[in-house]
């Protein structure tokens, strides 16, 4: 029997108003986040990957974008609380994982006394017990000599090492989500190697339930047991990973699986997806990746396609689904 979900968005939607118009980030996105579960959340860049993460921790500036639908946790819907209860959530029981941890992690503080500030605000503890407990955060992601390098300051770390510090950060209240916004998008593929490992690994131990943004198909292969695509702020197909990977039945998702490299086909020409992404600001009618799709009707151009069940768990946003062939 499947587990309740700890978190869920239903219709969850953002929009940001510009000037002279209105960008529709994320339309309508409805997910479900069980315990102990990875879903990765693929798309290209301006998909709405990072702006659902960040709608659902809460980080968007209300001045600036209009959220609604819903984020459940737990069954609070935490759109519906005010900002200083949804404090009690955000790093707590919901923490998250940046793309840039440079950018992230305070330059002018060390990294330790960054993961103590954590302890002392939240759990109220001592500089001496913030300051042990922190050293074991860092033993725990594999920092090396962590009692010296507490003193440390970001620039004087690498960039594996400093995504280290962050996961630290986002592991020292307990969290049951952890949200990983491209994680390893900065770093060389080695260390990209060790960070997967080192988020597998926690994952499992600690019992997280993982939403994993990438836009790399072989990380969310790794590491997710189902996946989520987007494209121009939706979804458009979802599905175990190994359904979706193996059986896709979205043409976006068939164009993303041709051009990724495989041994394989070694010395054989890349598919790109023909095109590109269209401005979120001024959408096309109907599908939104009907200028780029080669399966493309008139119903294509005319309907946007709603998200509709193919099998148990696996659906996809498209006119001709049974038709797409991976």
């Amino acid at each position: 029997m499947r587990a309740e979900p700890v978190l869920t968005t239903d219709d969850l939607r953002v929009d940001f108003q510009l000037r002279t118009r209105t960008v529709q980030a994320v339309r309508g996105v409805s997910l479900t986040l069980a315990p102990g579960e990875t879903l990765a959340v693929l798309g290209e860049s301006g998909s709405g990957k990072s702006v659902t993460a960040q709608a659902i921790m809460g980080l968007l500036d209300p001045k600036r974008a209009t959220v609604t639908g819903a984020v459940r946790f737990d069954g609070t819907d935490l759109l519906t609380i005010s900002r200083r209860e949804r404090r009690r959530y955000q790093g707590r029981r919901i923490a998250m994982v940046f793309q840039d941890a440079l950018a992230a992690l305070n330059p002018v503080a060390t990294v330790g006394n960054q993961i103590a500030e954590v302890l002392r605000v939240h759990e109220g503890m001592s500089r001496t017990a913030a300051r042990a407990r922190s050293v074991e955060l860092m033993n725990q992601v594999r920092i090396p000599v962590a009692d010296t390098r507490y003193d440390s300051y970001p620039h004087q770390l690498s960039g594996g090492m400093r995504q280290r510090i962050m996961i630290a950060m986002a592991l020292a209240l307990q969290p049951d989500v952890l949200i990983a916004d491209e994680p390893t998008t900065a770093l060389d593929v080695t260390v990209q190697a060790q960070i997967m490992e080192l988020l597998i690994k926690l994952r499992t131990d600690a019992g997280l339930a993982m939403l994993f943004i990438t836009h790399d198909l072989a990380v969310s292969a790794e590491i997710a047991e189902r996946i989520a695509v987007m494209y121009t702020g939706r979804i458009v197909e979802t599905g175990p990973a190994a359904e979706v990977y193996g059986q896709p039945r979205h043409p976006y998702t068939v164009g993303l699986l041709n051009s990724v490299p495989r041994t394989a086909t070694r010395g054989q020409r890349l598919t790109p997806i023909v095109g590109n992404p269209p401005s979120l600001a001024a959408l096309p009618k109907g599908c939104t990746f009907h200028p780029r799709c080669p399966l493309a009707r008139d119903i294509c151009r005319a309907e946007e396609p709603l998200l509709r069940p193919l099998s148990d768990g696996h659906a996809s946003a498209c006119h001709f689904a049974e038709e797409v062939n991976g």
